[in-house]
């Protein structure tokens, strides 16, 4: 599955934390990295425990807490907290797919990353390149979102980020963990909440609105890893 979901965040929220993050100090990105994307890795970084990344962090999981689209989709059991990158001219991140387990920074928690996601904060107008280019059972894409949108990606993609050639790229990534590991599950679920919304909106036939409810429960039940 791979899912855009638009407005996440509100243009004054983007606007208040681009601005913010661009008197930021960053790091190299390769603190993060595990030893074969650190060779591949060339991007900036804002460190887990910045106050800053703490705070936009805490927001972007309210804002996912509220997020209809992204609740149905991905299900979240854990999340781990949001983090922050930055492709300057020259930057770029060559194909890699993303560790299994990411512990939380500072807890004896982990996270089992089933779905990655990337939310854009810089404008597509103000820079060119850095587009994610994801690679996975439904083909090859290359995404590049407004502001304040994201997408939400299976965690077993290979992927990689273009050369940014102009303007500043700004992003926050992170991982989640589902209630349903499998992808193509989590999409069967997804397009049948889909539809038992789309009926109760236009009063659809009450008593099999209730029969679909019920077997979009059962296989929640059924495949939830609690």
């Amino acid at each position: 599955m791979l899912l855009e979901i638009p407005d996440v965040l509100t243009p004054d929220e983007v606007r208040g934390m681009r601005e913010a993050l661009e008197a930021a100090d960053w790091l190299d990105g390769k603190v993060t990295a595990g030893a074969q994307s650190a060779k591949a890795k060339r991007n900036q970084q804002l460190s887990e425990t910045h106050p800053l990344a703490e705070q936009f962090g805490q927001r972007i999981l309210q804002a996912l807490a509220s997020n209809a689209v992204f609740m149905s989709a991905a299900l979240p059991q854990r999340i781990y907290p949001p983090l922050f990158n930055r492709y300057a001219e020259g930057h770029d991140f060559g194909f890699h797919v993303d560790n299994a387990i990411r512990p939380i920074n500072g807890t004896r928690e982990r996270v089992r990353t089933d779905l990655s996601a990337t939310l854009f904060l810089a404008d597509p107008d103000s820079y060119e390149g850095g587009e994610l280019v994801i690679r996975g059972s439904f083909g090859t894409h290359a995404v590049k979102l407004p502001a304040g949108a994201m997408l939400l990606y299976p965690g077993t993609s290979i992927h990689r980020v273009e050369p940014v050639t102009r303007g500043v790229r700004v992003a926050s990534f992170f991982w989640v963990q589902s209630l349903v590991r499998e992808d193509a599950r989590r999409e069967m679920l997804l397009d049948m909440d889909m539809a038992i919304q789309r009926l109760t909106q236009t009063g659809g036939d009450g008593e099999a609105l209730i029969q679909l409810t019920g077997v979009y429960h059962n296989l929640l039940r059924q495949w939830a890893d609690l």
